[in-house]
């Protein structure tokens, strides 16, 4: 995900009057953008970074999904919403099937060793970004098994 594109997105909620939609949006690009300092590339933030912030955020709003209290109906619509529109910009991650593919093909020697941290060590570098870390988790205890 491009940094601009979320931009104007965000401009374009503003002039729809959508403050849902313009909220969400304006999560997302602070996010990125404050990753992006953080790197210390304030211009041309690169897509890697900004779909890892990205998904830092969808995460971050499930969990406030399943932790808002069952009296706040309202915050968990919100937070509903937000989930909604976070979903339309994450980048799609790869599937069990996918990663245990990638995982059995690439990495086969580390596989001998039936070592979950040292086969965990190897392919999270490669991985990370492209799919959830608890597929990836899930993935290699039943290859180890």
């Amino acid at each position: 995900m491009q940094l601009e594109k979320l931009q104007k997105d965000m401009m374009e909620a503003m002039k729809a009057h959508d403050k849902a939609r313009k909220e969400s949006i304006s999560v997302l690009y602070s996010a990125a953008k404050k990753v992006g300092i953080d790197s210390g590339c304030r211009e041309n933030i690169p897509e890697e970074m900004v779909d890892g912030a990205i998904l830092k955020e969808l995460k971050s709003v499930k969990e406030q999904i399943e932790t808002c209290p069952d009296n706040r109906p309202e915050l968990l619509e919100e937070y509903k919403t937000r989930l909604a529109v976070f979903e339309e910009y994450a980048p799609k991650l790869l599937s069990a099937n996918e990663v245990e593919e990638i995982i059995r093909k690439d990495y086969a020697e580390v596989l001998e060793t039936k070592n979950k941290g040292m086969i965990m060590k190897n392919i999270m570098p490669a991985l990370k970004g492209k799919a959830d870390g608890k597929v990836i988790n899930e993935v290699v205890a039943k290859i180890c098994s």
